[in-house]
């Protein structure tokens, strides 16, 4: 029943959070995290899959100013609370859709477990970002290293989960056109 359940609902679901993590993501990317990055000349933190260090924070929040940094938390951080879990809801239903596709269950597991902790990640991310910011210009460097290791982190689940989901897209493609010529 549950494995029915999902089969039916998960690529609805998927379709619809992928359009809504879309919309959000095309909000930051060409809006708020544009505007950080035209007001500091440097890239925000939430760009920079690669970490950052303490004195790379320090040149991002200097050259953002008070007005650029209360608009990181104004309208970057609200926006970048709703796409972690949009963009997990995605990948985790585009999984479950492909679990009564494909015999290797193993993909739909790690995938789920990958989309899950990619958007995990992305949430301490941006708890760090905040407690940066909020904290400027007296922050300590534990708390950059964490929110730079958060982002690393973020970066590298996010860009698995996508992956094994393109992998276990064409699988399953392939699966289904075996079927059709059998």
């Amino acid at each position: 029943m549950k494995n029915e359940y999902l089969s039916k609902h998960a690529g609805k679901v998927a379709v619809v959070a992928a359009m809504l993590a879309a919309t959000v993501y095309f909000a930051m990317v060409s809006v708020t995290l544009a505007h950080l990055e035209v007001v500091s000349g440097q890239q925000p933190f939430d760009m920079r899959p690669f970490g950052y260090s303490p004195t790379d924070a320090a040149t991002l929040l200097d050259s953002l100013g008070m007005a650029g940094r209360k608009y990181y938390l104004s309208h970057q951080i609200p926006l970048d609370m709703l796409y972690p879990a949009l963009l997990a809801l995605t990948l985790s239903n585009t999984f479950f859709w492909f679990v009564s596709r494909i015999p290797n269950r193993s993909f739909v597991h790690l995938g789920v477990t990958l989309s899950v902790s990619s958007g995990l990640f992305d949430y301490i991310e941006n708890l760090g970002i905040v407690a940066i910011i909020r904290s400027w210009p007296d922050v300590p460097d534990y708390v950059v290293y964490a929110t730079s290791t958060a982002t690393i982190s973020k970066s590298l689940t996010t860009t698995l989960a996508v992956s094994l989901a393109a992998l276990t897209g064409l699988l399953w493609s392939r699966q289904a056109k075996a079927g059709d010529c059998a």
